[in-house]
């Protein structure tokens, strides 16, 4: 008998199987880096998602028994899980980015930008008024998070996504169509600025940018995110070179890029030793996003 079968027969209440779930995600040693960091909160996230709980109450629960149909259903989540490694997020269909909810699969990226952080009064230096952005761009857009996030925070904003990936876009288009943002986010589906003509106020990107080395140690569950998605060239930078050498021209006079790059600060400083990045600061650190004018990249500030 497998430890799942003797589970569904000995376990009972949500308090067991909160237990159960704990002890073998700490026996698989997973991975955590899609929503939760540790094995106690994606426990109880998974638990109370499946038995459709709120999120964030477990304790008045923790003594109710579970029906039959109700243990099965979280016994295949919890072993899926262990077994293939698969991101809690692509278990539910659910992740979140603030608080943003979005609806996730294997075609795209789980969203965890920092970029999100940043938008609205941290950039007011630059951007002086939400209502001055009244044209914006989400490049690598994903899932769509980033894009939307933009059209709550910038009111006046209508808002270009684009992305090379036609299974990304099918995703952010869900996301979109939740949100009731039909009519200002227009989804557009190119290899980063290959075919647009128009100019914006705000340039934000998410791109690949995990070098190669890296992919190829990267935990098992990142193995189950869109490979496009990750990597990005020998050094991580493909994508964001092209960023930098071609944002200008899509930019409005003052107009801001914003662009996360991971762990690649000082790759791109010595690439670029010309360019006076600005390092905003995040959750995660100061030197995950970097933001440009246009007059900066043309080199006339």
């Amino acid at each position: 008998m497998s430890v799942f079968e003797a589970a569904a027969q000995q376990l009972h209440t949500v308090r067991d199987f909160f237990r159960f779930t704990v002890s073998q995600f700490q026996e698989a040693e997973l991975f955590f880096g899609h929503g939760n960091d540790n094995a106690y909160d994606e426990a109880a996230y998974l638990i109370l998602h499946t038995l459709h709980l709120p999120l964030d109450t477990l304790e008045p629960f923790l003594d109710a028994r579970l029906l039959d149909t109700e243990k099965s259903l979280l016994l295949q989540l919890v072993q899926r899980r262990t077994s293939e490694r698969i991101p809690v997020a692509y278990l539910t269909h659910q992740a979140w980015q603030g608080a943003y909810e979005f609806y996730v699969d294997e075609r795209v990226i789980v969203p965890r930008s920092f970029i999100y952080e940043l938008l609205g009064a941290p950039l007011h230096p630059w951007i002086e008024y939400d209502e001055l952005v009244h044209r914006a761009l989400d490049l690598c857009t994903g899932s769509g998070a980033l894009a939307i996030q933009m059209a709550d925070i910038y009111p006046d904003a209508m808002i270009d996504a684009v992305d090379i990936s036609l299974d990304a876009l099918e995703v952010a288009c869900m996301n979109i169509e939740d949100y009731g943002l039909e009519d200002r986010i227009n989804l557009i589906h190119t290899d980063l600025f290959t075919g647009i003509d128009t100019t914006y106020d705000l340039i934000v990107s998410n791109p690949p940018y995990v070098d190669a080395e890296s992919v190829a140690q990267l935990p098992e569950e990142y193995l189950h995110e869109p490979e496009l998605a990750l990597g990005s060239g020998i050094d991580g930078l493909d994508a964001t070179r092209q960023i930098i050498q071609q944002a200008a021209r899509y930019l409005n006079p003052k107009g801001v890029l914003l662009v996360e790059i991971g762990h690649n600060r000082q790759v791109l400083e010595q690439a670029f030793p010309e360019l006076p990045f600005t390092w905003m600061p995040t959750s995660g650190g100061d030197g995950f996003v970097f933001l440009l004018t246009r007059e900066q990249l043309l080199g006339e500030a």
